[in-house]
């Protein structure tokens, strides 16, 4: 059987995360209030569709990056160099045929270019996609106290209803609106968090499936955050 294509598998770990990260989020509230932790499946099932949203359009984005400002260039071993500078042809060779004549280096001013475009074109884009998703999804499930789905033990009985997301009660001027009013805030809040991890991807990451697994564990933590403050 051959195995899953890397963008798929991006996906299923990133919407596995975030979902894992609302339900935490629930449990640390839970504690802090100090009351019966009940999991309630509509808010994870929230997190768990953004990421299965936004995860593909993202994943392309890092292959873009990569593929325009390459993490690292080849250079000549400092062996090589010292072979060549002697005229040691023979030791040349046999530096070749051990795979010692070149290695890759990190290209710095790729990195950083990287670094800057995630994190403003990136960053930007990821915030309003964030917005828009949840303020309409959660306006298209505005209908659930309503129906006597209200309690948080009745939150699955309520996703397995066939009902649950009714965009058409969407009212899209006033999502772009919330949107738009909490933007600058969560790209704010966004950079102090993220950058780092942008800088360790790009640094240290040699692909774009691992970049995205780091990043979907950072996410847990940030997940957590979203979590709370959309609760």
């Amino acid at each position: 059987m051959s195995s899953l294509p890397p963008i798929v598998t991006a996906t299923l770990q990133s919407s596995i995360i975030a979902a894992f990260s609302n339900v935490l989020a629930q449990y640390i509230t839970s504690r802090s209030s100090q009351e019966p932790f009940v999991l309630d499946w509509v808010p994870v099932f929230q997190f768990w569709l953004y990421s299965v949203i936004s995860t593909p359009p993202n994943f392309r984005w890092q292959e873009l990056l990569e593929s325009s400002f390459p993490s690292s260039h080849i250079e000549p071993t400092k062996e090589a160099i010292a072979s060549a500078a002697k005229g040691d042809q023979k030791e040349l060779d046999q530096e070749a045929t051990e795979g010692r004549l070149v290695e890759p280096k990190l290209n710095k001013q790729n990195t950083v270019i990287k670094a800057v475009l995630d994190q403003t074109v990136g960053a930007a884009f990821n915030t309003i996609l964030f917005s828009l998703f949840m303020h309409g999804v959660q306006s298209a499930m505005l209908h659930r106290v309503a129906e006597g789905y209200g309690a948080p033990d009745k939150g699955l009985a309520f996703l397995l209803s066939g009902s649950s997301v009714r965009y058409e009660n969407v009212d899209w001027a006033v999502v772009w609106m919330k949107s738009k009013a909490e933007f600058y805030g969560l790209l704010k809040a966004s950079w102090a968090f993220w950058p780092f991890v942008s800088v360790i991807n790009f640094a240290f990451l040699k692909t774009v499936t691992a970049r995205n697994l780091m990043g979907s564990l950072a996410g847990l933590g940030w997940g957590i955050y979203m979590s709370m403050i959309t609760a």
